[in-house]
């Protein structure tokens, strides 16, 4: 059976275009879990009316506002409209457990501390090697994006299909191993030619295609520069795009 991926958010930090945070479903026969959930997730999940409580896993690829928070949202949800009772794992780098408890407690005052009716495992992933979590395995690679704790790339395997992110980061040749061959990139396109610190742009990006090698590519986290060009040769992502690999 394919798997159906959803970017229910696709934009930058600044919602270039009007697009929401970095959010995206993925839908398969045995479960639905996230990669990113960037601060305006719920309003993806809703508008494009998917069940919270079918999302047993998040997957966070660093520790960015736009990428992790979505998560106190998610948790407040989960407890106090959509009556979760089903266990739920957070997975990223090191660090994810105290930014996320911290981030809640930022935006609500005594929420991580709160009794809840379901269980809430955060797990920090283990960088290039294998973390899995029953049929979903993720590999991270370490990438170049500062935000306080390690960025990585997530290369992601789930009934036979790869899924590889690149996150947020300029070139490294880490992108190599943690995309190379695999059915579906997701890459951050955040300029056309201009060279932003710490950011891909499309002209590194396909100057180095050949050796990642994906059968298909999907440009997201994409600039208002970029977003206003008419001569993209690849497919890039719109809140609600969904695809089937």
């Amino acid at each position: 059976m394919p798997i159906e991926i959803t970017f229910l958010g696709s934009g930058d930090a600044f919602s270039s275009g009007g697009k929401m945070h970095t959010c995206i479903l993925v839908k398969s026969i045995k479960r639905n879990f996230l990669i990113d959930c960037g601060a305006s997730a719920m309003i993806g999940i809703k508008r494009f009316e998917v069940d919270p409580n079918d999302i047993d896993l998040i997957l966070i690829s660093h520790l960015h506002g736009d990428h992790f928070g979505g998560v106190p949202f998610f948790i407040l949800d989960a407890q106090l409209v959509s009556k979760r009772t089903t266990p739920l794992t957070i997975a990223g780098p090191i660090g994810t457990k105290d930014r996320i408890l911290e981030a809640m407690e930022v935006l609500f005052r005594g929420s991580s501390k709160t009794k809840r009716k379901f269980n809430i495992k955060i797990v920090e992933l283990s960088v290039e090697s294998p973390n899995v979590f029953t049929d979903v395995s993720v590999t991270p690679y370490p990438v170049i994006h500062p935000s306080g704790d390690p960025s990585l790339a997530l290369r992601v395997e789930h009934l036979g299909r790869t899924i590889a992110y690149t996150g947020d980061t300029e070139w490294t040749d880490e992108l190599i191993p943690a995309c190379q061959n695999a059915h579906l990139l997701i890459s951050e396109c955040y300029t056309y030619n201009k060279k932003i610190k710490f950011h891909l742009d499309y002209e590194t990006l396909t100057s180095h295609l050949s050796e990642l090698n994906p059968k298909r590519l999907i440009l997201t986290h994409m600039g208002e520069e970029i977003l206003n060009r008419s001569d993209l040769a690849y497919e890039y992502a719109e809140d609600g795009l969904m695809i089937k690999i």
